[in-house]
C-alpha cells in the first residue's frame, strides 16, 4: 500500500524531478503548507520584498540558464502584485511557471479570504491558466505547466493552487515521468532548410533576424554559426525602441536596404513597422519562421504576396537545421560587402560621442565610457539594463557577454531583481544593474533581498530628477514650456540602499565616477552609485 503524502510534497517533488533547485516567492497565508514542504525537502526558497520582483527573478534566471524559473506567491492581492511583471515575461519568451495560494475550492463563491477569478485576471498575459482542482493532479499538472512554458514560443503559464487542494494528502506517489515535462520539439526539415538558404542566396542584400530567443546562449552561439557559414547578417533583436534599438547602431538603415528578410522567432510586430514601407523597401520580400500558426497567419495578412515562404518549427531547432544546411555553403564570400556594410552600421556610433560633455550633471556617455573598462577587466561580468532614456543610452555605449534588458514589452521596473537573480545563477561574476531613478523606485527594496541572499550586485542609478522619456516626448509634441507631471527630485538613492545593506556612493562629477566604480567593484557588498546626470534624450543613431 502506498504511504500518502499531501499534495504539497508533491509539487515540490515535482519541482526537483523537473531539475528545479529554488524558487523565487513572497510567502502568504495560502502557501504555508508549500513552504513546509519544501524545508522538509530542501527546496530553496529565494525569498523577496514583492510579488512581482519574484516574477522578474523568475524570468531572468530562465534567461540566463535555460531552466523553468518558478515564482511562488500568496493568493488574491498577493497574485494580483505578480500579474504585471508576467507581461515582461511573456513579451521577453520567457519560460516562466507562477504558483499562486487560491482560496478553498468549496467555498468559491462564498467570500472566501482574499477570493478572486485569479485565473481570469492572469490568462491575458500567460500561455495557459487553471486552478489545479485535485491532489492527485498536483504532479502532472506542474509537468504540464512547465512543458507549455516551453513549448514552441516559451513563455509564462500559471497554476492556482486551492488551500484546500495543498493541504489534501494524496493517493499514490507516483511523479510524471520526465517525459511529461518537455514536449517534443517542432524541427524544420533539412528539406526546408536548404529551401531558404536557396532563397537568401539569390539575394544581395539578405537580412535574419532573431527575436528574444536569441538573447540564449544557445541560439547566440547558432546564429554566429549560421553568419559564418552563410554570409548573411543576423541581427538579435529585443528592444521596444524598434528600428531605433541604440544597441543596434544605424539599424534603420540596414532595413531599408535588404532586399529579403527571414524573420527566425522575430514578430512582425511595431518594432519592425509591421513590414511596411518607409522601415522596408517596397520590393523587399520575407519569409517567416515561427512556432505559432497566429504569427504566421498575421504576418500573412500584413505582408500578402510579399510573404514569399512560411514555415512552423521552434526557433533553436530551426537555427540548428539551417547551420547544419549550411555546412557546406560556398557562398559565405560572395556577400562581404553587403555583411561588412551592416556590421559597420550596427556598430557605428558618432564620433561626436567621444567628446560629449554636459553642463549640468554627468553625460552618460562619460560615466559608460568609464564603466566599460571596469567591465573590460571582468570579461565575465552580467549586464542588466533597464530604464528609459538612462537605459538607451548603456545599451547604446555598453558591451558585455552576457546582457538583460526589459525587452520587448518597455516596461521598467525589473531591473533590481533581475539582477540579483543574475548574481545566483552566476555567483562569481560581477552584476551590473544601470538603472534610472524612476525605475529605482519600484524595487529599490530588494537590495534586502539581495543582502539576505548573499547575492550582491552594483547598481549604477541615473539621477535626473525627472520621467525623462516623458519628458522628452512631451518636450517634442508640445513644446519645452508644456511639461507637465514629469518632475522627481534629487534624491540619494545610495542613502536608502545603505538602508537595506548595501555600500552607497555619490557621483556628482566627471571627477567622482573612477574613485566610486573602483570600490564598487572591490566590494563584498552590494553597492549602488547615485550618479548626478544630465537629462538628455535617447539617442538616435544614423550614419547620415
Amino acid at each position: 500500500m502506498n504511504q500518502e503524502m499531501t499534495s504539497s510534497t508533491m509539487l515540490v517533488r515535482a519541482m526537483k524531478q523537473a531539475g528545479i533547485d529554488r524558487v523565487f516567492s513572497l510567502s502568504g497565508n495560502h502557501i504555508m503548507p508549500i513552504y513546509n514542504a519544501m524545508r522538509e525537502e530542501g527546496m530553496k526558497i529565494v525569498h523577496t520584498r514583492h510579488e512581482a520582483a519574484a516574477v522578474h527573478m523568475a524570468d531572468a534566471w530562465f534567461r540566463l540558464t535555460g531552466k523553468t524559473g518558478v515564482a511562488l506567491v500568496a493568493g488574491g492581492p498577493g497574485h494580483a502584485n505578480a500579474v504585471s511583471a508576467l507581461y515582461t515575461a511573456q513579451m521577453n519568451e520567457s519560460a516562466v511557471v507562477l504558483l499562486s495560494g487560491y482560496a478553498p475550492l468549496n467555498k468559491l463563491g462564498w467570500g472566501a479570504f482574499q477570493e478572486m477569478d485569479q485565473v481570469a485576471m492572469v490568462k491575458p498575459v500567460v500561455k495557459e491558466a487553471w486552478a489545479v482542482q485535485r491532489a492527485d493532479d498536483m504532479g502532472m499538472d506542474f509537468a504540464k505547466a512547465c512543458s507549455l512554458a516551453h513549448a514552441g514560443r516559451p513563455g509564462p503559464v500559471h497554476l492556482s493552487l486551492p488551500i484546500n487542494v495543498i493541504e489534501s494528502t494524496t493517493s499514490t506517489q507516483h511523479l510524471p515521468s520526465l517525459a511529461h515535462y518537455r514536449s517534443p520539439a517542432q524541427t524544420l526539415s533539412s528539406d526546408h532548410a536548404h529551401t531558404v538558404l536557396e532563397a537568401l542566396n539569390q539575394s544581395k542584400k539578405p537580412l535574419i533576424l532573431v527575436g528574444p530567443q536569441g538573447v540564449m546562449e544557445e541560439a547566440k552561439m547558432l546564429a554566429q554559426t549560421l553568419e559564418t557559414r552563410t554570409g548573411v547578417p543576423v541581427i538579435i533583436s529585443e528592444s521596444p525602441r524598434g528600428i531605433n534599438d541604440p544597441s543596434l547602431g544605424a539599424y534603420a538603415e540596414v532595413l531599408a536596404d535588404s532586399d529579403a528578410v527571414l524573420l527566425l522567432g522575430k514578430r512582425l510586430d511595431f518594432t519592425l513597422g509591421f513590414g511596411a514601407q518607409p522601415i522596408f523597401a517596397a520590393s523587399c520580400r520575407f519569409m517567416q519562421i515561427d512556432p505559432d500558426d497566429s504569427e504566421l497567419g498575421r504576418s500573412s495578412q500584413a505582408l500578402g504576396p510579399k510573404l514569399i515562404w512560411k514555415e512552423k518549427a521552434d526557433v533553436v531547432p530551426a537555427l540548428n537545421s539551417l547551420v547544419e544546411a549550411a555546412e557546406n555553403n560556398n557562398t559565405s564570400g560572395e556577400r562581404d560587402d553587403w555583411r561588412s556594410s551592416v556590421h559597420h552600421k550596427i556598430h557605428y556610433r558618432p564620433a561626436n560621442w567621444s567628446s560629449a560633455t554636459s553642463t549640468k550633471g554627468v553625460h552618460p556617455v562619460t560615466l559608460f565610457s568609464r564603466l566599460q573598462k571596469f567591465i573590460d577587466k571582468h570579461p565575465d561580468t552580467v549586464l542588466v539594463i533597464d530604464g528609459g532614456e538612462f537605459g538607451q543610452w548603456a545599451q547604446a555605449c555598453l558591451t558585455a557577454s552576457r546582457r538583460l534588458t526589459n525587452g520587448v514589452a518597455g516596461a521598467i521596473g525589473a531591473g533590481i531583481p533581475m539582477a540579483i537573480a543574475a548574481k545566483i545563477a552566476n555567483p562569481n561574476a560581477p552584476v551590473v544593474c544601470i538603472v534610472g531613478d524612476g525605475t529605482f523606485g519600484f524595487h529599490c527594496a530588494e537590495f534586502d533581498t539581495a543582502y539576505r541572499a548573499n547575492s550582491p550586485i552594483i547598481c549604477l542609478v541615473g539621477n535626473d530628477a525627472r520621467w525623462n522619456a516623458e519628458y522628452q516626448i512631451q518636450v517634442r509634441e508640445y513644446g519645452a514650456d508644456n511639461v507637465y507631471g514629469c518632475d522627481l527630485v534629487h534624491s540619494r538613492y545610495d542613502q536608502v540602499a545603505v538602508g537595506f545593506g548595501a555600500q552607497g556612493f555619490s557621483i556628482q562629477s566627471d571627477n567622482d565616477i573612477q574613485e566610486a566604480l573602483g570600490q564598487a567593484f572591490a566590494g563584498s557588498s552590494s553597492s549602488c552609485i547615485n550618479v548626478l546626470i544630465s537629462g538628455v534624450p535617447a539617442p538616435i543613431v544614423r550614419t547620415k
